[in-house]
């Protein structure tokens, strides 16, 4: 039986929608994010972490009075603390319907009517404050995470044996070491699929922690792996793997996990989490920022 969150998703997911020659904000879908955090005993009114979720339109365009076409990467991001995220296929057709709309006297005043329009439209179906900005398609392009090791030089994956593609945080596996230590990891395989259409998506999860305890390499590659048959969206998947992971370091440990999806549809979703008492280094201040991830194209 299909979920309440799965039945509002659902409104055009995997089905035939026709888009629209006008602007329509009444496209956004709004999904509550209560139900999976309830599922995974993540408090919402008092959350184990900070962070916020972003996303990009690769393919956002209007035109100008005159029909001047006008063609940005139109950058999105808003808290985690809120109470809703935006349907993805929602929040294309939305976009798209900016296409055909001719509005300003130039280019400029264009996106600057659109920039307005849609912070509008998006605070008003998820309660919160959006930001967005639109970024040049040749902006330049800098490398972070420069600092993080792929995950896989940890281990002798000839003794990987891998036999749970369901959530298993059971997998997690820890030791304790004598003082302090600092991990930065990524895994560039990464693989869930959407709760509604069950469509996969593909996406590098990077990993910073700070603990006297150190969650073994092998037994965390296990447990990212056991995604591969989950069924979730994106900020859902960064969530539940925070959440694994506090729950079994100590409190006040430092904690960030960052997912980096690749786009689909010409959008991409890139949630970041991390603990109240994290302290950004300047790689993860870039991330928190304005940083770009040169692989993926992303102002951050």
């Amino acid at each position: 039986m299909n979920s309440r969150t799965d039945e509002i998703a659902a409104k055009y997911l995997g089905k035939k929608t026709e888009g629209s020659y006008e602007y329509n904000p009444d496209f956004l879908v709004a999904v509550p994010r209560e139900e999976n955090r309830i599922h995974y005993n993540i408090d919402s009114s008092n959350l184990p972490f900070l962070g916020f979720d972003i996303w990009h339109s690769f393919e956002f365009s209007a035109m100008t009075e005159k029909s001047v076409p006008v063609t940005k990467i139109l950058k999105i991001k808003y808290n985690c603390e809120n109470k809703y995220i935006i349907e993805s296929k929602s929040l294309k057709l939305y976009l798209n319907s900016f296409n055909m709309r001719k509005i300003g006297s130039c280019r400029t005043e264009c996106l600057d009517i659109c920039k307005k329009d849609i912070i509008n439209d998006l605070n008003s179906k998820l309660k919160t404050n959006t930001e967005i900005e639109f970024i040049d398609n040749n902006s330049k392009r800098l490398e972070i995470f420069k600092d993080f090791d792929d995950i896989t030089k940890y281990i002798n994956e000839k003794e990987l044996n891998i036999s749970k593609f369901k959530e298993s945080p059971e997998l997690l596996k820890v030791e304790l070491n004598e003082t302090l230590s600092e991990y930065r990891l990524f895994f560039d395989s990464l693989r869930s699929n959407c709760r509604v259409t069950h469509q996969p998506d593909f996406g590098t999860v990077f990993i910073h922690y700070k603990s006297k305890k150190h969650i073994k390499e092998s037994s965390l590659i296990e447990y990212l792996v056991s995604f591969r048959s989950e069924y979730h969206f994106h900020e859902e998947c960064c969530e539940m793997i925070y959440k694994r992971l506090y729950d079994l370091l100590d409190k006040d440990d430092e904690l960030m996990v960052c997912a980096l999806y690749t786009r689909r549809g010409g959008i991409n979703i890139c949630p970041v989490r991390y603990s109240k008492n994290y302290n950004p280094d300047k790689n993860i201040e870039n991330l928190l920022n304005t940083g770009v991830y040169a692989e993926y194209g992303l102002n951050l």
